[in-house]
């Protein structure tokens, strides 16, 4: 793999979509609708060229008889017709091709696993950039390269993403954006008869755009090398990995779905610990690990300082941090004296979780609380719940109130040099969180949905930064 190879795969000036039909749609010419370069269509089907004009783009009956060159192709053509193509491709000297087609190992059948064989042969004695077969390919937002309709271009971000499945790559795009996380360049590389994750992991490496990596892999082809690949990536930028195909079951699933071997877990475990890279086991933590890196400030220790709406959230707040190996220490003699000048809430505490309750009326008394949590010498990190069916109460009395609570915690972030995170807790309110949520990350200030998932997030991120610190 030659990463100026690899360059014009990821960053084409031109697409070409052999065998889109009017049966997906036209999907993959949609997909391209935003793309900057120039797209062509190879399509025999008589029946398919009028829906192909109607979309205002160039069809041409075969690879070769594009007058331009091309970077990039997407084949979504029957398996058997798939060698053909490949071919086109490596005459064309075309800079590499996703091969959206499956139907090859993953499927276990002999048939499948010959084809699949000799399209990677033809694709490694040509040195073509071949990515898949069975994936979604490339998405580069910065140049509208799309493999989903639903997905945003025209600007990227800082984070990679590298995925055997397709629709986590997809998922993780949209539902990232929504917490914003804002992709780089990503993969979703399927059964990676050529190219696998190694390389594209090699590749995000050396990327200037990328800050961070996310992979979602479910089998490596050579162990030693990925493992050389994740350490000395992990030094330079954090990389998260979540591993499908576990357990019995799950390695069943990942072959069926992409022809991945199973692997022992524990031995994952190993790599990903003593490679300093950040292990996750979902989407759901990947987005809040992947959000924490980039938002809040890296934490310096375990100890926590929590600040809940109620003696009941008080208590399981510090349940779900504690569980997680965090601690939630007392805090100094001058802290408490600074707290009992104006904390004279009936049923609130100001130990540590402090039990706001009603002071949070007064965002004096919120930023009072928080900034004697920030200069407190026994923590390193400090967490607020806003429990909307509380504030609700608050805000629809008085309308105002919600948007100066919000701009007093964007103005207390700016201020505070500790690790800073919110849980918004939605209730029955959903929809008001997601506006409020929306708003405190446009002002760069996330926010988790439960005591549970902000807590998992922290102890990673903080065991990365640890575990970097200790090796510098």
């Amino acid at each position: 793999m030659h990463r100026r190879a690899l360059d014009r795969v990821f960053n084409p000036r031109s697409v070409a979509v052999v065998g889109d039909k009017k049966a997906n749609d036209y999907m993959w010419l949609r997909n391209l609708s935003t793309f900057r370069g120039k797209v062509y269509s190879v399509q025999i089907d008589p029946e398919e060229l009028p829906g192909i004009e109607r979309l205002g783009i160039e069809n041409y009956g075969s690879l070769l008889d594009i007058p331009q060159p091309v970077d990039y192709v997407i084949v979504a053509v029957p398996r058997t017709v798939a060698p053909q193509i490949i071919s086109d491709c490596i005459k064309k000297q075309v800079g590499g091709a996703t091969l959206f087609t499956s139907g090859f190992a993953e499927t276990n059948t002999e048939e499948g696993t010959r084809l699949e064989h000799d399209i990677a042969q033809m694709a490694k004695e040509a040195d073509f950039n071949l990515i898949g077969p069975n994936c979604m390919g490339i998405f580069n937002p910065r140049i509208g390269l799309r493999h989903d309709s639903g997905q945003y271009s025209g600007e990227g971000g800082p984070v990679g993403f590298i995925s055997q499945s397709g629709t986590h790559a997809i998922l993780f795009s949209l539902a990232g954006e929504l917490q914003g996380i804002r992709v780089s360049k990503s993969v979703s590389y399927g059964n990676g008869a050529v190219l696998e994750s190694t390389d594209y992991l090699e590749y995000l490496a050396n990327d200037e755009e990328t800050k961070i990596i996310g992979m979602y892999i479910e089998g490596v082809k050579s162990g030693r090398r990925f493992f050389q690949c994740l350490k000395e990536t992990a030094k330079r930028k954090p990389v998260l990995i979540w591993k499908g195909g576990k357990g019995e079951d799950g390695a069943r699933a990942a072959a069926a779905h992409t022809g991945s071997l199973a692997s022992v877990p524990i031995l994952w475990e190993t790599m990903i610990r003593q490679c300093g890279a950040i292990k996750v086991d979902s989407l759901e933590e990947m987005i809040d690990a992947v959000k924490a890196l980039l938002y809040l400030n890296p934490p310096s220790g375990n100890r926590v300082g929590l600040v809940a709406h109620s003696g009941g959230q008080s208590v399981v707040i510090t349940d779900a941090f504690t569980q997680e190996g965090l601690t939630v220490p007392l805090l100094s003699y001058r802290s408490y004296q600074e707290f009992a000048s104006f904390f004279n809430i009936i049923g609130g505490s100001y130990l540590n979780p402090v039990d706001i309750s009603w002071n949070v009326l007064s965002t004096e008394d919120l930023v009072k609380t928080l900034n004697i949590l920030s200069s407190d010498e026994n923590t390193d990190c400090l967490v607020l719940e806003l429990c909307l069916p509380f504030l609700a109460q608050i805000w629809e009395y008085y309308p105002p109130y919600l948007d100066t609570l919000l701009e007093t915690l964007v103005g207390f972030r700016a201020t505070c040099n500790k690790c800073f995170s919110i849980v918004l807790i939605a209730g029955q309110r959903e929809a008001e969180a997601l506006e409020i949520r929306r708003k405190l990350i446009e002002r760069g200030l996330p926010t988790f949905p439960t005591f549970e998932r902000a807590a998992k997030a922290l102890k990673k991120i903080a065991a990365y930064h640890r575990f970097h610190r200790d090796q510098d």
